[in-house]
């Protein structure tokens, strides 16, 4: 499984002035949920900055260490490995999977984190080179374990009743971390940042000098090119593209974001953006959005007040909601 990485760029911008003091671009990364998480802060108070790091770093390892699938011991992995399917939920807890369960409705139940045998059969679950085109026949069996109807919270427990066996946090955990980290940062008084894991992307107000945070989308057919800059201001991003994760079988390209209704990967889009008040709902919507009819993106788009899109479509054809053009301006 290779990965390439969601190009992004920032305007270089050194110290800027204010009176006799400066403000100081103060800079950490972390390596979490299998990639860097970057940090960049614009403050006059280095110390007060990197008190603000550390703390949003820690909530992004304790969330991480929570709720990855991936994380021997969390709750995520303490369901999925149990007998009875069940697990006890805290308010944050209740609250994702709330929301989680909002957004597999807006999407016609294409958006499904039982997704996990499906991904498996794929080959997106091991790190073995060698992989092999599935048969039809492995794909109507892991299709058949997937059905998020039957996963509920009843009496604060999280439940899931067969045939479901696991549920898979991936496509919205980096994001609901990233979006976290804004809110401690901002509750210690932090005014200008940037927050990055790749293809989530939250921004706290703007750089220096008013100046918006410039993040370059990339162009889902040539990853080292551009197809335009997108002007952000205390707004979060999602990216979901075909370019991102994939296998290779028999030297051709299959990518992770797989229908669960063909069982087979999202063959209409390229690549979708979204950009929106925080970095979890952003991430959901664009993972959401790449297995949805355009007309049905589009609709729900324009009956939103907060919520922008700009897809890629198979054919490299470009569209955007109404509100998406304002960050596109220059």
């Amino acid at each position: 499984m290779k990965k390439i990485l969601f190009l992004l760029f920032l305007s270089a911008i050194g110290l800027f002035g204010c009176g006799n003091k400066k403000s100081q671009k103060i800079e950490r990364e972390i390596f979490s949920f299998g990639t860097y998480i970057k940090i960049t802060v614009y403050e006059e108070d280095s110390k007060k900055a990197e008190k603000a790091i550390e703390a949003a770093f820690n909530e992004i390892e304790r969330i991480d260490n929570k709720l990855n699938t991936k994380k021997t011991g969390s709750i995520i992995d303490q369901i999925n490995s149990s007998k009875d399917k069940k697990i006890k939920l805290d308010s944050e807890g209740k609250e994702i999977f709330s929301k989680v369960k909002e957004l597999y409705e807006v999407s016609d139940k294409k958006y499904d984190i039982t997704i996990s045998p499906l991904m498996e059969v794929w080959g997106f679950t091991t790190d073995e080179t060698e992989k092999n085109l599935p048969s039809k026949e492995e794909i109507d069996r892991a299709m058949s374990k997937i059905d998020y109807s039957k996963v509920s919270i009843k009496d604060d427990y999280l439940l899931l009743e067969k045939p479901v066996e696991q549920i898979d946090t991936g496509s919205f955990l980096k994001g609901y971390a990233i979006s976290r980290a804004k809110f401690i940062m901002e509750e210690m008084g932090i005014k200008s940042a940037f927050i990055t894991s790749v293809s989530s992307i939250e921004t706290i107000g703007t750089k220096p000098g008013s100046k918006k945070w410039r993040i370059g989308l990339q162009n889902p057919s040539d990853p080292s090119k551009i197809l335009d800059v997108a002007n952000l201001d205390d707004k979060a991003m999602g990216v979901s593209g075909d370019y991102q994760t994939f296998v290779e079988i028999d030297g051709k390209r299959y990518h992770h974001i797989l229908d669960v209704k063909t069982g087979y990967p999202v063959s209409d889009k390229k690549m979708v953006v979204v950009i929106c008040e925080d970095a979890f709902t952003a991430d959901m919507l664009s993972t959401a959005f790449f297995s949805m009819p355009i007309k049905e993106i589009l609709k729900y788009v324009e009956d939103k007040k907060n919520v922008d899109v700009f897809i890629v479509d198979a054919d490299s054809k470009i569209t955007t909601s109404t509100g998406f053009n304002y960050f596109l301006k220059k």
